[in-house]
């Protein structure tokens, strides 16, 4: 029960710093987009260091949202070392080292692949 609700509440987070930064990169991109159209003359030179100004402060938001991601991740490891016994976490680090061997044999395949030269998609 204690690792559903921290599935649950760890997911719901998640979903909350997701859908911030996803708003944030939109609006990033939106204020690089509108400073490479401002190029000539010494008023679109103001225009272009106060739009670089704003994404680099925008850049900064971004960081956060990282830290508060890592955080995040820290936090339900945490919860989780409260939650199980020892030899259940020591059974969930074998699954996850598992996984993530198979995932990188899974990558290496894929980008061992032979390519279709062709151009067919």
């Amino acid at each position: 029960m204690g690792i559903c609700n921290l599935q649950q509440s760890s997911q719901q987070a998640e979903d909350a710093l997701s859908q911030g930064m996803e708003a944030l990169q939109q609006t990033l991109a939106d204020t690089l987009a509108s400073a490479a159209t401002a190029v000539g003359g010494a008023d679109n030179v103001t225009n272009y260091m106060g739009q670089m100004a704003i994404a680099m402060a925008k850049l900064s938001t971004l960081e956060n949202f990282l830290r508060q991601a890592d955080l995040l991740r820290q936090q339900t490891l945490q919860q989780m070392h409260r939650i199980l016994t020892t030899r259940q976490a020591a059974r969930a680090l074998l699954v996850i080292s598992d996984y993530f061997s198979r995932l990188r044999a899974l990558s290496s395949l894929w980008l061992a692949r032979p390519r279709d030269t062709s151009g067919r998609t």
